[in-house]
């Protein structure tokens, strides 16, 4: 990939200068939104209103993530309950959080009705938040249902499984990938146990066409298959397969993570500087080094004293990660970077693994 972070030659800034593309990450949208003479931010080409409060009366909080919350919502006319969430403008401080949302709703616009996708009634927009007016779905998730029962038959387990199937036939049909499919992310519409099975969330999900090869890492690594093709060739052989298996694994067992932060504290002062995650990451990223640098920095510096702590460094990687803790290309990103380095370097050694 080359050294992108070490500071290039003259020349080689020259090369660069007029020429680097705008970083959509690194602009902070949210704080030009509605400042002292700052524009307003538009996130929707075209809601359905900007009043929600005229059509709808916002009730009790029925869920919240990091951009936003959910509150039952009834209509004031004809007394029907819906699901809202609210997604806060002020969370949305990357071009790629805006587009994300943007595309999100297209999606659930573009997908045809079907029972067991959750439906979006209407979509405001004001200056502070967007809000999605869904279909309620009461009967809580697939995963707690699971957890619930403790086990499922393999007749009760191969309708679950047919009923998600047949949600990604559909969506496949109409060019959509969900992208982050699992228990989580199905609701079923009531507490019954004949209550229908819903795929709900696509804030992770785009459209494509036939053909279309897709590499971005996305998604939940807890629900992701154990392979990576480290060396590049488009084969996942068996060393492959071991050391990816290995590595999620040794993710959550704290001795493995005190060895891994300190492989980037090269100093040992008990903190990953900038300089130390520069030094380590250099082989790693690209095209935009520098400001994939800065975003690991951000996202992860949880009390903003400019380094990264042992506690932030494990909760980041514990966490996942969740590609939804921070702006989210720059969290899927610093995950892989550093998850790969790790692996790719001596401080996972697959020897006594295979014996």
């Amino acid at each position: 990939m080359g050294n992108c972070c070490a500071n290039p030659s003259a020349s080689q800034s020259e090369k660069r200068k007029g020429k680097k593309k705008p970083n959509p990450f690194s602009i902070d949208y949210a704080s030009h939104a509605t400042g002292n003479g700052g524009h307003k931010l538009t996130v929707l080409n075209n809601p359905t209103g900007r009043e929600i409060e005229q059509k709808y009366e916002l009730g009790r909080e029925l869920g919240r993530g990091e951009f936003g919350i959910t509150h039952l919502c009834t209509d004031k006319i004809t007394g029907e309950v819906f699901a809202c969430k609210s997604i806060s403008k002020k969370k949305l401080k990357t071009a790629v959080d805006i587009d994300d949302v943007r595309r999100e709703v297209k999606i659930m616009k573009h997908l045809p009705n079907h029972p067991n996708i959750v439906s979006l009634k209407a979509t405001y927009e004001d200056d502070s938040a967007v809000h999605l007016v869904m279909e309620l779905c009461e009967g809580g998730e697939l995963f707690d249902r699971i957890v619930a029962r403790g086990h499922y038959t393999e007749r009760a387990a191969a309708a679950v499984t047919r009923t998600i199937v047949e949600v990604v036939q559909m969506c496949h049909k109409h060019g959509v990938m969900h992208r982050d499919l699992k228990p989580e992310n199905f609701l079923f519409g009531n507490m019954k146990e004949t209550a229908p099975l819903k795929a709900i969330d696509f804030g992770l999900s785009v459209f494509f066409k036939p053909g279309e090869i897709f590499t971005e890492i996305v998604g939940s690594p807890y629900y992701m298959a154990p392979e990576g093709d480290v060396d590049g060739d488009g084969y996942l052989d068996y060393g492959e397969f071991v050391a990816i298996s290995v590595h999620l694994r040794k993710m959550g067992n704290d001795d493995h993570l005190r060895k891994a932060f300190q492989f980037f504290d090269q100093n040992k002062s008990g903190y990953i500087e900038v300089e130390e995650l520069r030094d380590a990451l250099a082989d790693e990223v690209d095209p935009h080094g520098e400001e994939v640098i800065q975003a690991i920095i951000r996202d992860v510096d949880t009390d903003k004293d400019g380094r990264i702590s042992y506690e932030e460094f494990t909760a980041m990687m514990k966490a996942g990660t969740d590609w939804r803790k921070a702006s989210r290309q720059y969290s899927r990103e610093r995950f892989n970077s550093l998850s790969l380095k790790l692996m790719r370097d001596g401080s996972l050694n697959l020897n006594s693994e295979k014996r």
